[in-house]
């Protein structure tokens, strides 16, 4: 009988994983235990995916505040410290912000507006408009900020992102001084030594910064490269990607993941016989419509995955076919005509009309962004995420 479903995504459950845990066993255990619970069974190209959250967690992955502020005085001393364009997260910002504080005695704080790089708004665009700013030119100092627009509150969590920063900062007996302004060369008027704290666009700013004459220009990516006191740490990058742990202590993005997925794939085909890919996922890159937001605070999707799972899909749109070179048919004989088409297409359809509004992205981004949206944020208990049928096309 044809098979009439295509992608099926499931959230697999999992035990709460601690440090020491053995995370790629734990996945394989958790995949199959499902499986026979639920009366399914593993195919080849599946893609068996697990939350980079745990992996971290399972590696003991963790630095504290103390430790961040002992990285900043080790590499700032006592000079006055310009926090760039840092994202709008307490989950995300606020602990790292805390450590950085700790270790500075002033902060410059400049954020970015009408809102951050990944679309957490200070303020709503229309407003900027109204009131003739020029976001593009015009840097702002806090007092003429809130003159202009006033307080404002973020749509989502109710937080108003200078005030708390700021409170943040001073809580730490450090002093703050904040700025508003989308050129990372405003800074420079108010010191030399920079902390890069944008995500995606890191390495253009600390471009234009060294270019400009900072004397010292470091992103989030080169605090915690390496133990301090015992800290954990990620050699390549550094705090971005952390969460809040607790309130004094943040999860580090996962390392050396390679290994796991590897172990992941040999232990599920020497246990059911299926070539499987494996990945690490962290957030999705998706766009929210009424918040803004487009989610990627992570700086990739996946730090780790197999093979398999290397390159972008390689689709033509059926729709197209259809009003296109088939018009002229309906029916079996339509159905035939595109399962044809579709078994000797191109290995490389790029820049054809017929794979035309396809998506343009990585599999890793693209199946990473579907298990971030299966396994959620909050309650649902499923860090493992099993995706079928997603290499399936019409003739399948």
């Amino acid at each position: 009988m044809e098979r009439l479903v295509g992608t099926v995504s499931r959230g697999i459950r999992a035990p709460i994983i601690r440090e020491g845990d053995d995370i790629a066993q734990i996945v394989v255990d958790s995949v199959l235990a499902a499986a026979e619970s639920d009366g399914f069974t593993l195919r080849d190209q599946d893609v068996v995916a697990v939350t980079e959250a745990v992996v971290a967690r399972a590696q003991g992955n963790y630095a504290t505040v103390d430790q961040i502020a002992a990285d900043v005085r080790s590499k700032f001393g006592e000079h006055t410290v310009g926090v760039v364009f840092p994202i709008l997260s307490r989950n995300r910002f606020a602990i790292c912000l805390r450590g950085i504080a700790t270790g500075a005695k002033k902060i410059v704080l400049m954020l970015s507006y009408p809102s951050d790089e990944v679309g957490n708004h200070l303020v709503d665009l229309d407003l900027v408009d109204e009131k003739g700013v020029d976001p593009y030119k015009d840097v702002l100092t806090e007092e003429k900020f809130r003159s202009l627009f006033g307080y404002h509150k973020h749509v989502f969590t109710g937080v108003d992102y200078i005030a708390y920063y700021k409170e943040v900062i001073q809580s730490c007996g450090c002093e703050v001084e904040v700025v508003l302004a989308n050129d990372c060369r405003a800074i420079l008027d108010y010191t030399k030594h920079i902390l890069c704290c944008d995500i995606h666009t890191r390495e253009r700013s600390k471009r234009l910064l060294k270019k400009a004459g900072a004397e010292l220009v470091l992103g989030l990516d080169e605090l915690m490269t390496a133990p301090v006191d015992g800290s954990g740490y990620n050699e390549k990058y550094g705090l971005l990607g952390s969460n809040k742990a607790t309130e004094d202590k943040i999860k580090l993005f996962p390392r050396d993941c390679q290994p796991v997925v590897e172990r992941i794939q040999k232990e599920l085909e020497a246990r059911t016989g299926k070539h499987v890919e494996a990945m690490v996922y962290g957030d999705g890159a998706f766009k929210d419509p009424v918040g803004k937001i487009w989610e990627l605070a992570d700086p990739v999707v996946s730090p780790a995955y197999t093979a398999g799972l290397e390159g972008q899909p390689n689709e033509v749109k059926l729709k197209y076919l259809a009003d296109n070179e088939f018009a002229h048919l309906s029916g079996d004989a339509l159905k035939e005509a595109i399962s044809d088409y579709i078994r000797h297409k191109d290995a490389d359809l790029v820049g054809q009309m017929v794979s035309q509004g396809t998506t343009p992205r990585r599999l890793t981004d693209l199946i990473g962004s579907l298990c971030d949206l299966t396994s959620g944020s909050g309650d649902k208990g499923t860090p493992i995420v099993l995706v079928q049928g997603y290499f399936d096309n019409y003739t399948k």
